[in-house]
């Protein structure tokens, strides 16, 4: 079985797999709060409609000295 977007892919995006991990939650929150989606597919959970919206690059991330803003 394939996992689709490719965990390779999506490291080439960010510059670790915890920035990954916080970026994919903290973006998955927002769209579960009524955020507006960047990608017109439709996933049945939001962490997986992140992760897509990471390797399309149609979302950005800071890092700041504790964490992601």
């Amino acid at each position: 079985m394939m996992i689709y977007p490719s965990i390779d892919v999506l490291l080439g995006k960010v510059d670790s797999k915890y920035t990954l991990v916080i970026a994919a939650a903290k973006r998955g929150r927002q769209l579960r709060s009524g955020s507006k989606k960047t990608i017109d597919e439709i996933y049945s959970k939001e962490v997986t409609t992140a992760l897509h919206e990471i390797e399309e690059d149609k979302i950005e991330y800071e890092r700041i000295r504790d964490g992601i803003k």
